[in-house]
């Protein structure tokens, strides 16, 4: 509750309190919420753990906005956030449904996608791989801004992309 209260303060009261600038948050918030979620959910396959991973995210970066407001790529550190947490949920998860299968003999099931043939491909490719290619290919960022939002090298990205890149043309030609 006291997040929406701050993100309503009025200039006038925004400047008395100007190492908090709610209001600069807001507007980051508005602006940047789709634009981390949609890669996010193309990578994870999970929009409802890319939706809980971004919120977790932007409310961190709300607390840090002092801070996080100044870094050449709010929405890169805020995307790294999210990232890396839905990766912990993900192997939470996993081991979960591993323990799980152990006592039970049900299938969890798979994510429903549309087109079939590519997301397999994806789905096939290391997460490492995936979100290089899916951030790259299918949302148009740079490799630098890939780099600075996963913590990585731009090399590594670059490395990534390529080896992502080869293994779906291999998986898409058989």
């Amino acid at each position: 509750m006291e997040l929406f209260v701050h993100l309503d303060m009025d200039a006038d009261l925004a400047e008395k309190h100007h190492d908090l600038k709610p209001t600069d948050f807001a507007t980051f918030y508005r602006r940047a919420w789709s634009d981390i979620y949609r890669p996010l959910v193309v990578t994870l396959r999970d929009p409802d753990l890319a939706q809980e991973a971004v919120d977790e995210a932007m409310a961190r970066a709300f607390s840090r906005w002092s801070k996080i407001r100044n870094a050449s790529n709010p929405e890169g550190w805020v995307y790294r956030v999210a990232y890396r947490w839905a990766v912990d949920r993900l192997r939470r998860r996993s081991t979960e449904r591993r323990l799980l299968a152990r006592l039970t003999s049900t299938d969890t099931g798979e994510i429903p996608t549309p087109e079939p043939m590519l997301d397999g491909a994806l789905a096939s490719l290391p997460l490492g791989q995936r979100s290089v290619v899916i951030l790259s290919c299918g949302f148009d960022w740079s490799e630098s801004e890939i780099a600075e939002a996963l913590g990585i090298r731009p090399g590594t990205v670059k490395s990534r992309l390529h080896r992502g890149l080869q293994a779906l043309r291999k998986e898409l030609d058989s």
